[in-house]
């Protein structure tokens, strides 16, 4: 019998992280606010608009890029959030979730040796995407407690091997947003190079007290060189349906499309058929961040009855808190025992850094029902 062995192309990645505590969770029956996914139920209206395509035939395969009728529906709702004209022939692919087009959108342009700046914490696709293409991840730390863009260190780290600069506005995992001043000092950054932008974006709809999102497509000069993700699972509340969209130039998509065709080729039809016309009520996404900051605040004030200090989320549906008035544990050792002793899942931030940098911080999702985060609180109070 033949001894056959793989050499892994991600040979230092093992079980992550989510899959531990959600494992852990599920054991001890704890309130899971580590992974990010509602607990609520989503749209009936949508549900039905998906019953109804499928009622009514649209069960086949749809068009390689995606339904066109979704993504007219998207590029009408770009115009009216950012000002900006996309074409959806050429210029909107859909995907099988944000992810997704993450990975393609860096498979489609990078050469093994070329350097992608990344920055950490970090959502956990980004750096196995990088390396698996046989790129190199140029890591930066964002500051701490702030998470905000060190642009001076960027511009320190920028090589002729540069290729790719991946942004996450607003970011998982930490709820930071890039204001005004960063986009300056990116446009600042960029102009006169070959760097391409990839900017995942599935939590536009999620940032709070009035902050503007500063969507890579509100400036056609960074729009030019950019891919931008986009995810219909967080703005919908459906993460299962996994459908989401790439945004790029002509030239860019297709490259994009070459790696998407020979992959996933098409996505879920009955579930674009019923988003294209989900999407034309614009309140179905612009209420979004009002119902979510309410939860944030609700949690917010139930986490004052705790010892955890809370730290800043201006978007997403995570929010971050440092634990070093409770514990000098590690925060990995940490989350695994208030999981089995109290009761509460949550994520340890060390896991979205590659070195696993360790500020005493984890990560909770308060997009949950107002019943869960009490329960939540409540358990955390006796830490």
């Amino acid at each position: 019998m033949s001894n056959l062995q793989i050499k892994s192309k991600l040979p230092d990645v093992g079980t992550t992280i989510f899959t531990v505590m959600s494992a852990l969770a599920t054991e001890h029956k704890a309130v899971n606010l580590g992974q990010g996914f509602p607990d609520f139920p989503m749209s009936a209206e949508l549900t039905e608009l998906v019953n109804e395509a499928m009622r009514n035939g649209f069960n086949q395969y749809s068009p390689m890029p995606g339904w066109m009728p979704l993504r007219e529906a998207i590029a009408e709702k770009i115009e009216f959030l950012y000002n900006t004209r996309v074409n959806p022939y050429t210029e909107i692919t859909i995907t099988p979730g944000g992810t997704y087009a993450i990975y393609t959108a860096l498979t489609a342009v990078l050469q093994p040796g070329d350097e992608v700046i990344v920055f950490e914490p970090g959502y956990d696709s980004y750096i196995p995407n990088i390396i698996v293409n046989g790129a190199v991840p140029v890591r930066i730390n964002l500051q701490f407690p702030e998470y905000k863009i060190n642009w001076e260190e960027v511009r320190q780290k920028i090589t002729p091997k540069t290729r790719v600069l991946l942004l996450n506005s607003p970011h998982n995992p930490t709820g930071a947003v890039l204001g005004e001043e960063d986009i300056q000092q990116l446009r600042n950054l960029v102009q006169q190079t070959n760097i391409i932008i990839v900017s995942d974006e599935v939590y536009e709809h999620i940032i709070f007290d009035n902050i503007k999102h500063q969507s890579i497509l509100r400036y056609p000069d960074l729009a030019q060189r950019s891919f931008v993700c986009f995810s219909f699972g967080k703005v919908y509340h459906c993460t299962g349906w996994k459908l989401g969209y790439c945004v790029a130039p002509d030239a860019f998509t297709r490259e994009f499309r070459k790696v998407h065709q020979f992959n996933c080729f098409s996505c879920h039809t009955p579930s674009q058929v019923a988003i294209a016309t989900f999407l034309r009520n614009k309140d179905s996404y612009l209420t979004l961040a009002p119902f979510l900051q309410k939860k944030r605040d609700y949690f917010l004030q139930l986490m004052k009855n705790t010892r955890f200090t809370m730290l800043d989320s201006k978007g997403s549906y995570f929010i971050c808190a440092q634990y070093d008035r409770i514990s000098d544990e590690s925060d990995k050792d940490f989350a695994i025992r208030i999981t089995r002793e109290f009761g509460v899942a949550v994520i340890p931030v060390s896991a979205f850094y590659l070195n696993g940098t360790d500020n005493k911080v984890v990560r909770f999702c308060f997009g949950k029902k107002e019943e869960t985060l009490a329960l939540a609180a409540e358990r955390l109070s006796r830490i």
